[in-house]
């Protein structure tokens, strides 16, 4: 077992939209970061220009490469995944080889390396339709693949502190948005790149749904806090902590691209009614207080997305 090196971060799915914001963040602690991404979606270009110190190219499903990368780190950030419910609903056997056992390898390589704590990217989904604000305390009931698959995730994070005595934290993500969503099918990243392809929003069902909207680098504040914390810290909900019907950030981001117009679809399966977290837990574990106005991050993510061309 090769002795972790002093405040080296390994980040799977590196090169993503978590990822690339996640990297100037941890930088500012003083952390070394080595990215590691298979590039199916992720970008090369955008991996380097985040400032990651290493970059690995290599698959979550690779046990080897993965925990030949996690040699020398002193933590593990779990973000690589299968995103999305629709994903999950129309292939759950990709779904769950991606995020379950690409957890598994990631924990396996992270305890093998002597690793000292791994964050791990969850999300409300376990928890599927409930009332929100979605807290710690709630029962997973999961209505989608994708939910089963993360809380399985969730599930092996636990196992593997009270087993082998790694420290996990496993942060469930509200609806992230921000720089750098360009492969991102969520609410904001899809509405943005409709109006610029000078098409109409799509809106499934009525809009009445509530999201809780989270700017990417808020949350990214979360994640790198949870790094610094180190502790075995059970699972926490990173959010705004406010819900938003989702006709309401369309209308939003249709007057910030001069009007477009807005098109209803029949809802989707597995999409629940109503999403919001309570995020007290995490204030006071970590100190997280995001502070992005839902119109201040939208100005924000539209323009990157003008001046990017995504």
């Amino acid at each position: 077992m090769t002795s972790p090196s002093p405040r080296r971060v390994l980040v799977t799915g590196g090169a993503g939209f978590v990822g690339v914001n996640l990297a100037p963040a941890l930088a500012t602690l003083g952390y070394q970061t080595r990215c590691y991404d298979n590039f199916s979606t992720g970008r090369l270009d955008d991996a380097k220009r985040a400032g990651f110190d290493e970059v690995v190219e290599a698959d979550v499903l690779d046990a080897e490469a993965l925990a030949d990368a996690a040699l020398g780190c002193e933590r593990v950030v779990h973000l690589a995944a299968q995103c999305g419910v629709p994903a999950s609903i129309a292939d759950p056997v990709t779904d769950a080889d991606v995020n379950i056992r690409g957890t598994l390898n990631a924990l396996l390589a992270a305890r093998d390396a002597g690793s000292q704590g791994f964050v791990f990217a969850s999300s409300n989904a376990p928890l599927g339709d409930i009332t929100p604000p979605a807290h710690e305390g709630m029962v997973a009931r999961p209505t989608s693949p994708y939910g089963a698959s993360k809380l399985a995730g969730e599930a092996y994070c636990s196992a593997f502190a009270r087993s082998y005595g790694l420290p996990t934290t496993a942060l469930r993500f509200s609806n992230v948005y921000g720089p750098y969503s360009y492969h991102k099918g969520s609410v904001v990243a899809a509405f943005c790149k409709q109006a610029l392809s000078g098409r109409p929003l799509v809106v499934y069902g009525d809009g009445a749904q509530t999201r809780d909207f989270v700017f990417v680098e808020d949350l990214c504040r979360g994640i790198a806090s949870a790094v610094s914390d180190g502790g075995e810290g059970g699972v926490l909900h990173l959010g705004s902590g406010v819900e938003t019907p989702v006709i309401d950030v369309a209308g939003k981001v249709a007057e910030r691209f001069g009007g477009t117009p807005i098109e209803h679809q029949p809802s989707r399966a597995g999409d629940v009614p109503r999403s919001g977290a309570d995020i007290s837990a995490a204030r006071g574990r970590l100190g997280f207080a995001p502070s992005m106005t839902l119109d201040e991050g939208l100005d924000r993510t539209v323009a990157w997305f003008r001046e990017s061309d995504a």
